[in-house]
């Protein structure tokens, strides 16, 4: 089992209610603008743990959903993201996780897709299933 993020931010526009809606996470990048998150979004397996997440360079983690990937299918899902995945969502209720500066230094959580290492981190997000 792998954790990975997912920020729902698409150049100012939020999209967590259409990944909420849809069950699904994704990115909005074509393949050509972000290959390695396409790729990751392809490794994912069923069983994986996905948080929606909101998070700035530095800030805290606001976690605003945490589900499981259904399957082993991707898809795109026109006007929400390139390519997604199915997701059963597990919770809805956002919480805000403090930055773990000390351990943690130039970390990507601004990214829009990552897998989070960081054992606090994880142990939150497995806490609130």
């Amino acid at each position: 089992m792998a954790v990975f993020a997912f920020g729902a931010n698409y150049d100012g526009k939020d999209v967590f209610n259409d990944f909420i809606n849809n069950n699904c996470v994704g990115i909005g990048w074509s393949y050509k603008d972000n290959t390695s998150g396409h790729n990751m979004i392809r490794t994912m397996k069923a069983g994986d743990i996905v948080y929606i997440k909101n998070c700035n360079m530095g800030s805290d983690i606001t976690v605003r959903a945490i589900g499981i990937i259904k399957d082993f299918d991707y898809k795109k899902i026109p006007g929400v993201a390139e390519i997604a995945r199915h997701v059963k969502w597990l919770n809805t209720n956002s919480f805000v996780v403090s930055n773990p500066k000390n351990t943690d230094k130039n970390n990507v959580r601004s990214n829009s897709v990552y897998e989070e290492y960081n054992p606090n981190i994880i142990a939150e997000i497995i806490d609130r299933i």
